[in-house]
């Protein structure tokens, strides 16, 4: 029965990896149509103004995702694909988890597959809220590459958990820290193309026209800040989770073990981020910045830490 399991496991996670290289390539395609489609921006006085056809397509980008017609039928398509493969996505993730007979995230290759499937899933919530469907070439791409790396690299066969995973604060904990990591994705997502959208202003990346259709740097920074903020406070939640959980498993609630310390340099730099910028008036290419950083530290956390870093979170890295 498991190794049944494990065989439509492997099916679907192949699937969606083909079907998110599908969405992948017609986001890319969208960006290319938007590229042909901007028109060039002209000069009145000192000031640069966008002709009627820009106006057209940022109508059509901060429309709700719900809009269809006017929607170009690449996007829809990619959108559609991205649904399909995140269903056969979690599918996979729910089939090993029947395999193991617990929940899937207790190694490496477990949690890139449910991981992946959460930020996808934070993703396509998120479109009900703001039309984001620009990121989606970021977001199905990001999501390919990890899946690809944890199937080669990572791939482990089912086993029985270690006895310090044997706890109800492996379902909440790791789900909580998951989720966050989905949030700060996006609010990464919207700072590089806050950074992009910034240097088009000042006349770089030129032929990067699909910019032009793209909200401007100040709404892209707005979004990312409310991202990030729903972000830490779910960061927040885990790191409190995890020192509850480190209590019960190893008798501290800190015990200065590298992951408990990269957790808490993450919530430094976001908690940093939300202070600078309602307090110091970061704004801008710092405000971005410092967001990237973040995540690129979430990112650290969970490759290098858990690849080259010794300690009790070395079962992680299984």
């Amino acid at each position: 029965m498991t190794e049944t399991l494990v065989m439509y496991m492997r099916l679907a996670l192949y699937s969606a990896m083909a079907v998110y290289t599908l969405a992948f390539i017609l986001f890319t395609v969208d960006l290319a149509r938007r590229s042909a489609g901007a028109p060039v921006a002209a000069t009145v006085g000192s000031k640069a103004v966008a002709a009627s056809g820009t106006t057209a397509l940022l109508e059509k980008t901060d429309a709700p995702a719900s809009v269809g017609r006017s929607t170009p039928r690449y996007l829809r398509a990619a959108m559609a694909l991205t649904v399909i493969a995140w269903v056969l996505h979690v599918t996979a993730a729910i089939l090993r988890g029947l395999a193991a007979g617990r929940v899937p995230w207790a190694n490496m290759f477990e949690f890139t597959l449910t991981a992946t499937a959460i930020i996808v899933g934070v993703f396509l919530a998120v479109q009900f809220w703001q039309d984001l469907r620009f990121l989606g070439a970021f977001i199905s791409g990001f999501v390919l590459i990890a899946l690809g790396v944890a199937t080669v690299n990572f791939y482990v066969d089912v086993v029985p958990l270690p006895p310090a995973l044997q706890s109800a604060w492996l379902v909440i904990h790791v789900f909580v820290a998951t989720l966050g990591t989905g949030f700060f994705a996006l609010g990464a997502g919207l700072s590089i193309v806050q950074l992009l959208k910034e240097r088009r202003a000042v006349g770089k990346l030129t032929k990067a026209k699909f910019l032009d259709t793209l909200p401007e740097p100040e709404k892209l920074e707005n979004m990312a800040y409310r991202l990030i903020v729903v972000g830490f406070v779910l960061w927040t939640f885990t790191l409190i989770a995890g020192a509850i959980w480190a209590s019960r498993a190893w008798g501290r609630y800190w015990g200065w073990d590298t992951k408990e310390v990269w957790t808490f340099i993450i919530w430094t730099i976001f908690a940093g981020y939300i202070h600078a910028r309602a307090t110091r008036g970061w704004r801008g290419s710092r405000s971005a910045w410092l967001a990237i950083i973040g995540f690129s530290a979430v990112l650290f956390n969970f490759t290098i830490v858990n690849l080259f870093f010794k300690g009790l979170h070395a079962y992680s890295g299984l």
